[in-house]
């Protein structure tokens, strides 16, 4: 399994924003610049996030883009499915009568990892830094 290079970028920019603990809105150059992407690419990115209400986007001369939501609530998941969709990884194009053995164990680990990024805020690595600094 393989995510999109949109989703990298998107992961990396909600943990700018979350490690950058200010109200203020961040400007897409300084977003851009932080990651060593084109401004036009991210700006993409950044209305996907906005679509999921992950974050706000600020018009005006001090605008940019801030959380919309509590730095301690935004999980991997949230992310990935703004970039990625919320489809399964596998559908079974074979014809079964009651449904395909090898679909159901893929959408069992699927679930499995789902939970996990469900699980797993951007806070936490945050704060996993920090001990580590």
């Amino acid at each position: 399994m393989k995510f999109s290079k949109a989703t990298n970028y998107a992961l990396h920019t909600m943990l700018f924003l979350v490690k950058a603990e200010t109200d203020k809105p961040i400007g897409v150059q300084q977003l851009a610049e932080s990651q060593d992407v084109s401004p036009t690419y991210l700006s993409k990115i950044l209305t996907k996030l906005v679509k999921a209400r992950l974050i706000d986007s600020i018009s005006g001369a001090q605008g940019g883009y801030k959380l919309s939501r509590n730095r301690d609530e935004i999980n991997f998941l949230d992310i990935i499915h703004a970039i990625e969709g919320t489809a399964s990884l596998f559908e079974c194009d074979f014809h079964h009568s009651d449904g395909c053995l090898i679909q159901a164990e893929i959408k069992n680990a699927e679930e499995r990892m789902n939970e996990h990024l469900r699980k797993t805020k951007l806070i936490d690595l945050v704060k996993k830094e920090q001990r580590l600094s």
